[in-house]
């Protein structure tokens, strides 16, 4: 997922819908018991990951632009909508739309398994490639061994700091660009 053309939170969205909501088989393959109950015919953590995104962009969305009107049924249309809908923002927060929306993106890549995302990002403290996803703490952590806390600790950043960081980078680089 990490290396495809189509790496959009929308995308991503679009993929969880489609492949992801059907709970994974487990097992060993070696027939045994049959299970008294049935599994759940939907994985309900992406599922409730799903209504999650969702209702933040929409709740955000109609708090820019009480005029939005009604969010599309279709999920990976969301993103589209809120862009159209505040379009008319300062830049500041069309950045703040455009971050959480990365911050999306990165958080559907996590719930499908894809932690590659992790790695493109620099570390916000000492600027070095190599972050990986602590899965434990759910955070993304540096691989630099001089880059530590106060108490030694590697340092951990959340996945709002990663897209803030990149958001950032980006609207100077175009900022830079047009002037």
């Amino acid at each position: 997922m990490g290396t495809t053309g189509d790496d959009t939170a929308a995308h991503r969205l679009r993929t969880l819908a489609t492949h992801y909501i059907e709970p994974a088989r487990t097992g060993t393959g070696i027939r045994g018991p049959r299970p008294t109950e049935a599994r759940p015919p939907l994985n309900i953590n992406i599922v409730s990951h799903m209504a999650a995104s969702v209702a933040e962009i929409v709740d955000r969305a109609h708090a820019d632009a009480p005029h939005a009107g009604q969010a599309p049924a279709v999920p990976d249309g969301i993103y589209q909508w809120w862009r159209d809908n505040t379009r008319h923002l300062d830049t500041e927060k069309q950045q703040a739309r455009e971050t959480v929306i990365y911050r999306q993106g990165l958080e559907h890549a996590i719930a499908m398994g894809d932690f590659k995302v992790i790695r493109r990002h620099p570390c916000p403290e000492c600027g070095c490639l190599g972050m990986f996803w602590r899965a434990t703490v759910g955070r993304a952590a540096c691989s630099n061994l001089d880059c530590t806390d106060q108490l030694g600790l590697t340092r951990t950043w959340n996945l709002a700091r990663l897209a803030h960081e990149h958001i950032a980078r980006e609207f100077a680089r175009t900022t830079r660009a047009t002037i």
